[in-house]
């Protein structure tokens, strides 16, 4: 079970979808692309809301900003 839950906070891309729809601490909704500085870092948790886009007009059209750096 553990492992289970574990596996959550890297959830594989969806259909080749590889934006990531992160959720900051202070709860904003950021979106990380391919390339940019801590996308590697960023991980994906179903459970707090976060979730992958599959074009950054998706992401903002559902309410998230671009990560700065």
């Amino acid at each position: 079970m553990f492992l289970a839950f574990a596996a959550l906070d890297y959830a594989p891309s969806l259909f080749g979808c590889h934006i990531k729809g992160n959720l900051s601490a202070a709860g904003e909704r950021i979106y990380h692309l391919p390339g940019q500085i801590y996308y590697s870092q960023t991980r994906i948790n179903w459970f707090r809301g976060e979730r992958w886009f599959c074009t950054e007009e998706g992401a903002i059209a559902a309410g998230w900003r671009k990560a700065r750096i």
